[in-house]
């Protein structure tokens, strides 16, 4: 059992269709596990529920809620080394993701922060062994053109156990 922090975004029921539809296809490794999101802090097991809920919400207590574009897609190596992941990824709101992401692994969650891999502020899509077979799929979408705006008000806060998540709280951004 692990717990993790994510943002779902709003946006428009189109924009969540199309992305769903997309993840369909192109995301076995996650598409039924969880909808559509960026993770903010990455899901850990060593820290009890409770202690990772009060951190969750001491950190965020003062977070402002904000708007996001996602409009550059690109692919990212699986840490495992094994596969490549599709992300769509924001130019407006990028910073405030950063910036919450860090806020939250400044307390507790430090020992936790991965110094092995960039964090990128992300919505996943798909993923896929040949990185060719990924790459044509993202020069395609790019070339499309992606924008997709919205907003995070609120985090959730994820157990993942055997295999799903559930939310088990919730947190309004001020």
């Amino acid at each position: 059992m692990a717990y993790l922090v994510v943002a779902y975004p709003k946006i428009s029921e189109a924009d969540f269709n199309w992305i769903q539809e997309y993840r369909s296809k192109n995301d076995p490794r996650y598409f039924n596990v969880v909808k559509p999101h960026f993770t903010i802090v990455f899901a850990t097991g060593d820290i009890s529920q409770e202690e990772f809920i009060q951190e969750v919400k001491t950190q965020t207590k003062d977070i402002q809620q904000f708007d996001f574009e996602l409009n550059i897609a690109t692919i990212n190596q699986d840490d495992s080394k094994e596969y490549y992941h599709e992300f769509l990824v924001p130019e407006k709101g990028y910073a405030a993701i950063v910036k919450l992401h860090d806020k939250l692994y400044s307390g507790a969650f430090y020992k936790n922060l991965r110094f092995d891999i960039d964090f990128i502020p992300h919505v996943g899509i798909g993923n896929a062994d040949n990185v060719q077979e990924s790459k044509k799929r993202i020069d395609d979408l790019n070339a499309k053109g992606i924008s997709i705006s919205g907003k995070v008000d609120t985090l959730d806060i994820l157990e993942y156990k055997d295999g799903k998540v559930s939310t088990i709280d919730q947190i309004t951004l001020a």
